[in-house]
């Protein structure tokens, strides 16, 4: 037999050898045990990973609802806060308006008041003027025929006396 058939021979009884040691210390069991300890790590690494894209997916989902009932908030506010202006320019051109009017009434009832006073000072200065008139005119009659009026009003009452 040549070296190399022998080598081959040797080689061969060493690794049934070594297999034979390998099985009756449970080197196969440890390796599975070895490997089924990793895939078990590996799943449950998988099972977290999984477990935190759900609650990414959650929270993503959370935040997008929050963020749409933000947005909805937001034109409720801005719809609700033209509706205000809105509301707030009618009541004060309305309030304008009063005030105008008012102030209208108020100017209105001082020229009716001035004119009033006016007339009445106007009649005043009117009585007075006729008055002197009647009083110049009354001296100037009284003047010229003061003595047969008040002859005559003598004979008046003795009349009316008798």
């Amino acid at each position: 037999m040549d070296a190399t058939l022998m080598a081959s021979i040797w080689a061969t009884i060493s690794l049934v050898i070594f297999l034979g040691v390998a099985v009756y210390f449970g080197l196969p069991a440890m390796i599975t045990k070895s490997l089924d300890g990793k895939i078990n790590k590996i799943q449950d690494d998988l099972n977290e990973a999984q477990r935190l894209r759900e609650e990414a997916q959650a929270l993503l989902a959370e935040y997008e609802r929050k963020r749409k009932d933000a947005e909805s908030e937001a034109a409720d506010i801005i719809t609700a806060a033209e509706e205000e202006a809105d509301r707030i320019a009618v009541e004060a051109e309305t309030a304008l308006k009063e005030l105008i009017a008012r102030r209208t009434k108020a100017v209105e009832d001082k020229i009716a008041q001035a004119e009033a006073q006016a007339l009445a000072e106007v009649r005043s200065v009117s009585a007075d003027v006729s008055i002197e008139a009647a009083r110049v005119l009354l001296a100037k009659e009284m003047e010229t025929k003061g003595d047969t009026l008040v002859t005559q009003s003598i004979k008046d009452v003795a009349a009316k006396l008798n």
